[in-house]
């Protein structure tokens, strides 16, 4: 055993380092174990121990994680083989010696001329590729000239054919013509649970679907001990004649061989005859273990095919369904129709509208029926990344660029090439960042940070904003250049107290959504928690709404989701009016009611008094009071005290 990190990619890219320590750090640090001059790595970002002979990896609350085999960990024990990622870092983990594969030879290209006799020969002429000629050069009853026919045919068929029912079919059709089996059937298994999995089946000489019965027994024991069995007389068989499928289906004879890959038997190849006249013999055995040699990679690689392209087409659904935009009210069908126009053209996308309103979903929705659909889609917050950070995440920087640019790295922008980038939060970008994205949307190049060669780039850009880029364009904070490059198409994402009559489909799905996800029975929806959305203004917009669904799933105890399910400020708002409000909810929400009048009574109309009294953000109080449509009863309750008109409140307004 010979423990060492085998670096894959950063700064110290190819290099080996033995773990002979019992702790070795890495970071960015100088003082780390492995010193990696990267900035996306912290100064102290994770350890590798030596514990009770084996090693474990431990984050160290490093800024960007640290990442075993793709997943981010906190602590974890060690594979041979397994990848652990640093920032842009990389290493291997290695126990074990590995076996020194031989150099590829070199090839080198020579010019002279051929002087001696040359002969050419198409792949048409092969006398090895046509079985026609072969048989002609071979007696005619020749038993070998028949079964090498067949098996050059299956050879030539496993390789042009990719649907596995086809080449289930074609390859029992060439066996019917070799082998007097009256039916036949080839079984593949999981490979875990070891059942059969995929069957398909054939008759001899029919031209329509019927059903073939196969001894299970017999397959079975073909695919748990990989061998092959011939019953050339099953009714005098010892072993056969005892197994009642075959005696009811009046089999005379059957044989069946494993499929083998890589020494792993994926299913069989199942053949029976009811003739008297035609047996089932060891040649024909011989034969058909020769074609499942052939046929058996073929049918796992289209076995796969089919798998993968299903698992593509779920995958495709699922994401479409979480990523997709729900509503068919009025203002979605607006948007609908804008993002059915603005989708095939090529024209940069301003997206503006409440935070929470979908305005990712509208990006990935025009990136989704583009032509750029089948390339990168490439989102961006420009108000979760530092300054000094977004250019060299925007553009890359060139070797040497900074101190720890150890090695060159392409910005976002770059990979983006042929897709779409998506800018969130476009009004939080820098001036001096701006000038350089009008640049990119002018002559659709830029430079890398450090570069001094222009990088040319095919993008569309979508931007997307919560804020009011026309009032930032009156405050000098955003350039009114790039706010016209930007909205050259323009659309705003409505908010959800604006669609209300989208509320109910959007709650239904998400509790669709999250009960997957959750691992929770999805339940209906009472109508009278139902009337408490719907009578909600949700500031939040969707992504408050999904978040409520989502703890109602996870902490109600119901077969519905009730009102108590929901949060406390759902509950605040009056229900809608044909709905009746519950008696415990009426009683809590008169006694808050009571409480803050008391308190606002008690401190004299000082809000920020009373929140102190009852324990209270300020914050909260005025929405209390604003939910609960309090206001006028303060003012009343107020002027009852002081005998005095009351026009404002000290502390504040709700």
């Amino acid at each position: 055993m010979r423990p060492r990190l085998l670096v894959l990619s950063g700064p110290l890219k190819d290099s080996t380092i033995p773990l002979s320590e019992d702790e070795l750090t890495i970071g960015r640090d100088a003082s780390n174990g492995i010193a990696v001059t990267d900035p996306s790595v912290s100064r102290k970002h994770c350890l590798i121990s030596r514990q009770d002979g084996g090693f474990r990896v431990r984050d160290l609350d490093s800024r960007n994680g640290t990442l075993v085999n793709g997943t981010g960990v906190e602590e974890q024990w060690l594979q041979h083989g397994d990848q652990i990622s640093a920032g842009d870092s990389s290493f291997l983990f290695l126990l074990e010696e590995e076996e020194v594969a031989p150099a590829p030879s070199r090839v080198e290209f020579e010019d002279a001329q051929s002087t001696s006799e040359t002969t050419i020969i198409h792949p048409r002429d092969v006398v090895y590729l046509q079985p026609e000629r072969l048989l002609r050069e071979l007696p005619a009853t020749s038993r070998v000239a028949r079964n090498l026919n067949a098996l050059l045919k299956i050879s030539r068929i496993v390789h042009a054919i990719r649907d596995l029912d086809d080449l289930q079919g074609q390859l029992l059709d060439l066996i019917f013509e070799v082998v007097p089996a009256g039916r036949g059937a080839i079984l593949l298994a999981d490979q875990e649970s070891q059942q059969f999995n995929s069957t398909f089946a054939r008759m001899r000489q029919s031209g329509r679907a019927q059903l073939v019965k196969v001894s299970r027994t017999v397959a079975r024991q073909v695919l748990e001990q990989g061998i092959s069995i011939l019953g050339s007389d099953v009714p005098s068989c010892g072993d056969l004649k005892e197994i009642e499928s075959l005696a009811a289906s009046q089999v005379r004879s059957l044989l069946c061989v494993p499929l083998t890959v890589f020494q792993r038997v994926i299913g069989c190849i199942y053949l029976d005859s009811d003739s008297l006249g035609t047996r089932l013999q060891e040649e024909h055995l011989q034969l058909v273990t020769a074609i499942a040699g052939i046929s058996a990679v073929a049918l796992e690689n289209a076995r796969r095919l089919q798998w993968l392209e299903q698992e593509n087409e779920r995958l495709t659904v699922e994401i479409s369904q979480e990523r997709s935009l729900v509503g068919e009210g009025a203002r979605m069908k607006e948007v609908y129709q804008f993002l059915k126009r603005a989708a095939p053209a090529e024209s940069t996308v301003l997206i503006e509208g409440e935070s929470g309103t979908g305005k990712e979903l509208a990006a990935r929705a025009l990136h989704r029926n583009s032509p750029r659909a089948n390339k990168p889609f490439v989102a961006i917050n420009c108000a979760a990344i530092p300054e000094t950070l977004l250019e060299d995440d925007l553009f890359g920087h060139e070797r040497g660029a900074f101190t720890g640019a150890g090695s060159q790295k392409k910005g976002r922008l770059e990979v983006a090439d042929g897709g779409v980038v998506f800018l969130d939060e476009i009004g939080e970008l820098a001036p001096a960042l701006q000038v350089k994205l009008l640049r990119v949307l002018q002559e659709r190049e830029f430079e890398r940070v450090g570069g001094t060669h222009p990088i040319k780039v095919d993008i569309r850009l979508i931007a997307a904003t919560n804020c009011n880029l026309e009032q930032a364009l009156r405050n000098g904070k955003f350039r009114q250049d790039l706010y016209y490059r930007l909205a050259v198409l323009k659309i705003t994402m409505p908010a959800l107290r604006d669609r209300r009559e989208d509320i109910p489909m959007l709650a239904r799905h998400f509790v669709q959504k999250h009960a997957k996800h959750c691992k929770v029975k999805p339940r209906p929806i009472s109508r009278e928690a139902l009337s408490r959305i719907q009578n909600y203004d949700w500031p939040g917009n969707v992504r408050e709404l999904e978040n409520a669904i989502e703890r109602a799933l996870v902490l109600g105890s119901s077969d519905m989701i009730l009102p108590e399910d929901l949060p406390e400020s759902l509950l605040e708002r009056n229900p809608l009016p044909e709905m009746t409000e519950a008696k415990y909810h009426a009683a809590v929400k008169e006694l808050k009611k009571q409480l803050i009048l008391d308190a606002v009574e008690q401190t004299q109309g000082s809000y920020a008094d009373a929140a102190r009294l009852l324990g209270v953000h300020p914050n909260y109080l005025h929405r209390l009071i604003r939910n609960l449509e309090l206001k006028e009863a303060l003012k009343d309750a107020l002027q009852d005290i002081s005998g005095r008109g009351l026009t404002g409140l000290s502390g504040g307004n709700a």
